[in-house]
């Protein structure tokens, strides 16, 4: 394995090294006070309430796991355009599982349907040679017919109130529980986060809403992500793996087999983004037609904020969870106002450091957008309704459009690999 070691080790592609670790753990410290300095300024406590840090998780989750089975696939080499498919797939067999055997059935369901249009998709583009951006969008229209067809023969008819567009109720939902010491016994953080204190009271009432009223499925999907960073960069699979997405052709001549790789992870993408499916039909007890949403290729552009690296596609799913909870969970616009110049301060701290690395354009841009945003929040009393239903996606857009991060896909991300071309 020294050989293909070398190989993958020649690009700039090793992990953060404990410097970077240490400026983004700054970078996100810093983040966190400015969001407790706008919650004291607008008086928004929905901003760093248990309630929304707990729907902030349940909103992220269907996107991150979408976000990580692209991104296991890409590391390998495929493009998953497909994945907004595998999860409408996940979905069905979500409802049809959860139909008939609860919660695990559901997720049983989830994993399987999702894993199938994986399968579909390594078919076609490892075997078969098919571009994989062709598969992809074939995968997420024939998903979507698909589903309708299965729903008409299953459910139509049945007496337990299934129909076209949705399955039947899951009987009883998964169980929950509170993360021992921290959210369980007596309601420390709870009386932390009553206080107010700037950043104290905060930082209590996030850690409260992410350790209480958790499922067990939810635990699964937050540790799917380190594991994921764990299999690809600290072992020898992980090794073979991202071989297959830099130079699988140096790779094959090293032993690797390529075409295994190739299947073993397009399948496993699908199984991933059919779990981003599960979250959906847990919420809802069961499947409905549409329920997506779109959140596979909300999936994929977190997977590409976060440069094809688990901890940055948190980050982006994340952002986007958070902004839809602040959303649904505020009691008028006020609070979608106060995310208004929490962007306005992101930009702005973003502007002023491209300016001190010599970027005077890119940071002269940012920092007038981020006055436009305050100016926004200063002046305006409420929103329109059209606007704050736009929310996630405009101050995702926002930050992401703003992170002048250097992206590289791995190096043979979509192209077309055939066994015994190297020699």
């Amino acid at each position: 394995m020294t050989g293909l070691t070398q190989m993958i080790m020649r690009r700039p592609d090793s992990e953060p090294s404990g410097s970077r670790w240490r400026t983004v753990l700054l970078v996100a410290a810093l983040g966190f006070v400015a969001l407790s300095l706008v919650r004291v300024i607008t008086d928004q406590d929905v901003l760093t309430s248990s309630g929304t840090a707990r729907a902030m998780l349940v909103l992220a989750l269907p996107i991150a796991m979408a976000g990580l089975g692209g991104l296991v696939a890409e590391r390998a080499g495929v493009i998953n355009i497909g994945l907004e498919g595998m999860m409408i797939l996940g979905t069905w067999g979500a409802g049809f599982g959860g139909w008939h055997a609860g919660p695990w059935g559901a997720f049983a369901g989830a994993v399987i349907g999702g894993a199938l249009g994986g399968l579909l998709h390594a078919v076609a583009t490892v075997t078969f040679g098919v571009d994989h951006i062709v598969s992809g969008v074939a995968i997420n229209l024939v998903a979507a017919g698909l589903v309708r067809f299965l729903s008409e023969g299953v459910y139509v008819g049945n007496e337990s109130g299934g129909g076209p567009t949705q399955s039947p109720q899951m009987s009883s939902g998964p169980a929950t529980f509170d993360v021992p010491i921290l959210s369980s016994g007596p309601d420390l953080l709870g009386r932390l986060e009553d206080t107010g204190i700037p950043v104290i009271a905060d930082a209590a009432g996030v850690l409260h809403g992410l350790t209480s009223d958790l499922t067990v499925f939810a635990v699964i999907g937050v540790l799917l992500l380190p594991l994921a960073w764990f299999v690809l960069w600290r072992t020898a699979l992980g090794l073979r793996w991202r071989s297959a997405g830099e130079n699988p052709l140096a790779a094959e001549t090293l032993g690797v087999d390529v075409y295994r790789i190739k299947y073993l992870a397009v399948i496993v993408s699908g199984a991933l983004a059919g779990l981003g499916g599960l979250f959906l039909v847990l919420f809802t007890g069961g499947y409905r037609e549409g329920q997506t949403g779109g959140r596979g290729y909300i999936g994929l552009a977190a997977m590409i904020f976060g440069n094809w690296r688990p901890g940055g596609l948190a980050t982006g799913a994340g952002l986007f969870g958070y902004s839809d909870a602040v959303r649904l969970r505020a009691s008028s616009s006020l609070a979608v106002l106060a995310l208004v110049l929490l962007v306005g301060i992101i930009l702005a701290a973003i502007g002023l450091r491209d300016i001190l690395r010599g970027r005077y354009v890119l940071g002269g841009v940012l920092l007038v957008l981020a006055g436009l945003a305050v100016v926004v929040w200063a002046v305006a009393d409420s929103l329109p309704t059209e606007f704050t239903a736009m929310t996630p996606y405009i101050v995702t857009l926002a930050v992401l459009a703003s992170a002048t991060q250097r992206l590289r896909p791995p190096a043979a991300d979509g192209l077309r690999y055939r066994r015994g071309e190297a020699r």
